[in-house]
C-alpha cells in the first residue's frame, strides 16, 4: 500500500465516521466536516509533529486549534482515528454526558481539545496566544489553527489578523476554509467577503492559496511550503478552496448539509459512495 493509498483509505473512513455519528443522533454538521476531512488527514497524518498521549500545555509539539467549532465531527473522528481516545468513543457523539459534545469544550477532559470553539471568531486569538507562549518557552513547534470562512464576519478575527502581523508570529499558520458557503447560503450572499488575500495580506501577513482544497497532494504540498517559510516575521495564512459535502454527492454544491443529518435512505446512498477501509466503529 502506497503512503497516498494509506491516506485516502484514512480519508475515506473519518467521511464515514461522520455520516454515522450525525445519522444516529440527527444532529449536528456533515457538510464542512466532509469539505475539512482532507485537511484534518493531512494535517494529523502527514504534517504535525503531535502526540495522542495528550498534554494540554503541548510542550515540544505542534498544536492545534479549530475554531470553526460545529465541524465538530471531522475533528473527532482525526483524533480517535490517531489515537487520542478509543475509537469506539465516537459512538456517544452528542449524548448526554458525552465527552463528544457538539461543539468541542475543554470540561470534558476529551484528549487533543484545548479550546471550546462553539462560539465563532475566538479561534485565532487562543492560536495566537499559544504561538506566543511557545516563543517565550523557546519551543521551536508550529500552531496551526482552522477558521471558516463564514466565520470572517467575525470581527475579533481582525484585530487577531492585525496583532499577529504587528507583533510578528512568525511560529503560526492559520487556515481559512473557503467553502463559500454558510448556515443561511453562500457568503457571497450573507456577507461578502470581497477580497481575502488582499485584505489578509495588508494586514501583514504571508498568504498562500490552495485552489484545490480537497486534494491531499495539494494540501501536504502547500503546507510543506508554508513550514518553510515560518520564522521570517510573519504569520502564514492559507486560503483553502474546498467543497462542502465533498466525497457524497448529494451534499455537494449545496449549504443546505451545513447543519442537517442525511436520513436512513440518504445515509445508505452516502456509504455506498464511501466504502469502509479501516474497519467502522
Amino acid at each position: 500500500m502506497t503512503e497516498n493509498t494509506s491516506l485516502e483509505n484514512i480519508t475515506t473512513q473519518i467521511r464515514r465516521d461522520i455520516l454515522r455519528m450525525v445519522h444516529k443522533v440527527n444532529s449536528g454538521h456533515p457538510g464542512g466536516s466532509l469539505g475539512c476531512t482532507e485537511f484534518f488527514v493531512a494535517l494529523y497524518f502527514e504534517i504535525m509533529d503531535h502526540k495522542s498521549s495528550f498534554s494540554m500545555n503541548g510542550k515540544n509539539e505542534d498544536i492545534f486549534f479549530l475554531s470553526n467549532g460545529h465541524i465538530s465531527p471531522v475533528f473527532y473522528s482525526t483524533l480517535a482515528r490517531s489515537g487520542y481516545f478509543p475509537i469506539s468513543e465516537l459512538n456517544t457523539f452528542r449524548n448526554i454526558d458525552s465527552r463528544l459534545q457538539g461543539h468541542p469544550t475543554t470540561h470534558e477532559g476529551l484528549p487533543g481539545v484545548r479550546v471550546a470553539s462553539g462560539s465563532l471568531g475566538q479561534g485565532l486569538s487562543v492560536a495566537i496566544g499559544a504561538a506566543l507562549s511557545k516563543k517565550l518557552n523557546n519551543d521551536p513547534k508550529t500552531i496551526y489553527v482552522l477558521l471558516g470562512d463564514g466565520e470572517l464576519q467575525e470581527g475579533q478575527n481582525w484585530e487577531a489578523l492585525m496583532y499577529a502581523a504587528g507583533n510578528n508570529i512568525d511560529n503560526l499558520i492559520a487556515t481559512v476554509d473557503l467553502n463559500g458557503k454558510q448556515i443561511d447560503g453562500s457568503t457571497e450572499e450573507v456577507l461578502s467577503l470581497g477580497d481575502v488575500r488582499k485584505k489578509i495580506e495588508s494586514f501583514g501577513w504571508d498568504v498562500l492559496e490552495i485552489d484545490e482544497g480537497n486534494s491531499l497532494k495539494r494540501i501536504i504540498e502547500t503546507l510543506k511550503i508554508a513550514k518553510s517559510r515560518l520564522g521570517n516575521k510573519k504569520p502564514i495564512a492559507i486560503l483553502m478552496k474546498t467543497e462542502m459535502g465533498n466525497g457524497v454527492s448529494f451534499m455537494m454544491h449545496t449549504h443546505a448539509w451545513h447543519g442537517k443529518a442525511p436520513n436512513d435512505e440518504q445515509l445508505a446512498t452516502a456509504l455506498s459512495e464511501n466504502k469502509e477501509t479501516l474497519g467502522d466503529y
